[in-house]
C-alpha cells in the first residue's frame, strides 16, 4: 500500500506545480511584472545598464485641427458600399486600363507586370480542390 500511496501524493503535488507561476506565489521580494520589455541590460555587476536603442519611442501627430472625433455613435446610419472583392477592384481599377491598352493596339500578354501580375505568384497560390472547400 504504500507505492500507491507515494504514487498518489506524487500526482497531487505535480498538480500543484503545473499551476500559473503569480507574483504572489514568489518570495517578498519577487516581482514578476506585467510582460513589458527591458529597456536594457543587467551587467554582472548587478548593475542596470539602459540603453537608448531600447526604449520605445512614442510618435503621436499633432490633431489640434483635425476635425473628425475618436468617437463614433452607434446611432450613426449603416454604411451603404458593399464591401470590397477582388472582382470589384480589378473592375474598377485594372479592367479600364486593359480596355485602353487593347483599343490602342498596345497590349501584350508579356507585360502584365504593368497592370500589377506578379509572375513569381503561379507557383505559390494554394490550389482549392473539393475536400478543401468549406462546408
Amino acid at each position: 500500500m504504500g507505492v500507491l500511496s507515494t504514487l498518489v501524493r506524487g500526482l497531487v503535488r505535480g498538480a500543484d506545480r503545473m499551476s500559473e507561476f503569480t507574483s504572489k506565489r514568489g518570495s517578498r521580494t519577487h516581482n514578476k511584472g506585467r510582460g513589458a520589455r527591458p529597456t536594457g541590460l543587467r551587467l554582472s555587476s548587478r548593475k542596470f545598464l539602459s540603453i537608448r536603442t531600447m526604449i520605445p519611442e512614442l510618435v503621436v501627430p499633432i490633431l489640434e485641427d483635425f476635425k473628425l472625433k475618436p468617437y463614433v455613435s452607434y446611432r450613426s446610419p449603416r454604411g451603404v458600399e458593399p464591401p470590397l472583392s477582388a472582382e470589384s477592384v480589378f473592375a474598377e481599377v485594372v479592367a479600364p486600363q486593359i480596355r485602353k491598352d487593347y483599343k490602342d493596339g498596345t497590349f501584350s500578354k508579356e507585360q502584365l507586370e504593368k497592370y500589377g501580375f506578379n509572375p513569381k505568384q503561379e507557383g505559390k497560390l494554394f490550389k482549392l480542390f473539393p475536400k478543401n472547400y468549406v462546408r
